[in-house]
């Protein structure tokens, strides 16, 4: 392991909650596609998978800032231990339901319970906050660390969930992403030295994270970001079927992964100077441009080298999201702050996952790669219509007005 990473786990307990966040976020890229694998092994229908794809994505969009809220004034175990128990039982009763050929309506019902889940990778990145703040340097690196985490799960998960759904039976896929769930984020929770200290209601003043404006723009960007990363899923799944070699979408997925672990690994070894805002714009529209070769792909190894190549752009955007999040976003609500991008891209991976699905049923699987081009031409318009929000001092940031109040406070007690 190179020495900043290396560097990093000299904290005591940060190797154990990176390992557990590392099941905790699996789910993050096997249940939207193995559900999508499901139920186009079941029924045929990709319409149907698409919308059940975004269901689950909407729920999270709506319930994540929500239960991250929570976990930032009453801590992440006493939060996300029921809410995971929640989570696991609208899985297996969506599986039952799809296994048992039951009405539509209750796939819905048990896709939105579903989505009902924590987002593991703010709770780990909160932690990584607290252990070095004021440390630029050593947080850049954790928070490029976890990035390659993430991609690391969006390689393997893909494989493990379509794998195992087509060569073992239909609903393969999601239970396990369920299972890995549950071990996840009771080990994590079970490590209580590097929990956060939650902040009590009355330090939470200013309403919720999202009235930053800094945040806004980023949230708006992952919208349609997201809208990039469910397209892609779900037409990659139909390009390979069309082709004769379903199974191989999960290898294709995993080299678009592949491409954005790369580049958080070396990434995560430079020690860039500069405004970020400047770096975050350029990943931005690199993203975007990327997306177009899709469009020209004409076979599966043609489309996996060029979504390698997008996915370098992936990994080295998310990281600087993420210090900008930390800048932007005062420290009482850094959590919820950093579920509100997820949630962003929940709400993007929703509605590229259905529109890719339906475009998909009406024109077949090429044709539905506009649905990722036009999300990342709508990614760069935001962004660079919003940059000056973040390009400028950011007018509560992890140590804004919240930070101010607290050492107030702090002072009155010692005085």
């Amino acid at each position: 392991m190179p020495s900043p990473y290396r560097a990093i786990f000299s904290a005591p307990g940060s190797k154990e909650f990176s390992a557990a966040g590392f099941f905790g976020r699996m789910p993050l890229s096997m249940m939207g596609i193995g559900v999508v694998t499901m139920i186009s092994q079941l029924t045929g229908r990709y319409g149907l998978a698409g919308a059940l794809s975004a269901t689950l994505a909407m729920s999270a969009a709506v319930c994540g800032p929500q239960v991250s809220r929570l976990v930032d004034r009453y801590g992440q175990r006493r939060v996300l231990r029921p809410v995971t128990l929640v989570a696991v039982a609208a899985v297996a009763g969506l599986l039952i339901c799809a296994q048992q050929g039951a009405p539509e309506w209750t796939l819905f019902v048990f896709a939105a319970g579903a989505g009902c889940v924590p987002s593991v990778g703010s709770m780990i990145r909160s932690r990584w906050a607290e252990i070095y703040r004021g440390s630029s340097r050593d947080l850049h690196t954790a928070y490029a660390w976890e990035s390659i985490i993430d991609e690391v799960c969006f390689i393997f998960g893909p494989i493990i969930s379509i794998g195992l759904s087509t060569a073992w039976f239909p609903e393969a896929g999601p239970l396990i992403a369920a299972g890995f769930l549950l071990v996840g984020v009771f080990w994590l929770t079970a490590q209580r030295a590097t929990e956060p200290v939650p902040h009590p209601k009355s330090q939470h003043t200013g309403g919720s994270a999202l009235r930053s404006r800094g945040l806004q723009v980023l949230v708006a960007t992952f919208v349609a970001t997201g809208a990039i990363f469910g397209g892609v899923d779900v037409v990659t799944v139909a390009f390979a079927e069309e082709r004769g070699h379903k199974a191989a979408a999960s290898l294709v997925l995993a080299v678009y992964a592949l491409g954005s672990c790369l580049a958080g690994a070396v990434f995560g070894l430079l020690h860039l100077k500069g405004n970020p805002s400047a770096r975050w714009l350029v990943g931005v529209c690199a993203m975007a441009v990327s997306m177009i070769p899709l469009l020209l792909a004409g076979n599966l190894p043609l489309l996996a080298v060029a979504l390698f190549v997008a996915g370098l752009a992936i990994a080295p955007t998310m990281v600087t999201t993420m210090a900008l999040v930390e800048a932007h976003v005062p420290r009482t609500k850094l959590t919820e702050g950093m579920t509100w991008t997820s949630t962003g891209l929940a709400v993007g991976v929703a509605l590229g996952s259905s529109a890719a699905g339906w475009v998909v049923d009406a024109a077949g699987a090429k044709a539905g790669y506009a649905v990722p081009v036009v999300a990342g031409a709508l990614a760069a318009a935001v962004a660079v219509l919003g940059y000056r929000r973040l390009a400028g001092p950011a007018a509560t940031g992890g140590r804004g007005e919240d930070d101010r109040h607290l050492r107030t406070d702090d002072d009155e007690r010692v005085a």
